[in-house]
């Protein structure tokens, strides 16, 4: 594969870690509930989808980097991307990490109560979607081309 043309870089230009994106989000959140509190939601409901979202993050998170690993490239979005993953996961979402990301996101979120950050979730999609999966894409459309587009007419950005 050619080397992506985009600014002679190889690698997808996002250059903040979307973790970080995720918790700066909840930490709005938080602060938006210490200054203009929402009710809470009850603990025991909490806690259990709490545990449900994170068992669910958890294990679609480690069958994606197994996926990356096994494939022999890097999740890491400003290493050079040496293979176009569409296994295991990535046969139902193209971002089964963004994906698990968001259900930690909201795993802490029920754990805590908190809905303020239940609320931001579509401000997390809608920035993730702009700013990291947005470049990616582009990225992976230059570097791989064809055999990319096919992919993307075939899987969902996000389920």
């Amino acid at each position: 594969m050619a080397p992506n043309p985009i600014g002679g870089r190889d690698h997808s230009g996002v250059v903040v870690p979307p973790p970080a994106l995720y918790l700066v989000l909840f930490l709005v959140g938080v602060g938006l509930q210490q200054y203009a509190p929402l009710p809470r939601l009850p603990i025991v409901i909490g806690r259990v989808f709490s545990v449900v979202l994170a068992a669910g993050a958890v294990s679609l998170i480690a069958w994606s980097f197994r996926r990356f690993w096994a494939a022999g490239t890097s999740v890491v979005p400003v290493r050079p991307s040496t293979a176009l993953v569409i296994e295991g996961p990535y046969r139902f979402t193209r971002n089964p990490i963004y994906l698990g990301m968001l259900l930690i996101y909201l795993a802490f979120a029920c754990w805590f109560g908190l809905i303020w950050p239940l609320v931001l979730a579509p401000v997390v999609i809608g920035i993730v979607n702009w700013y990291v999966i947005g470049r990616e894409e582009r990225y992976l459309d230059g570097k791989f081309g064809h055999e990319y587009r096919q992919y993307r007419m075939r899987v969902r950005r996000w389920l």
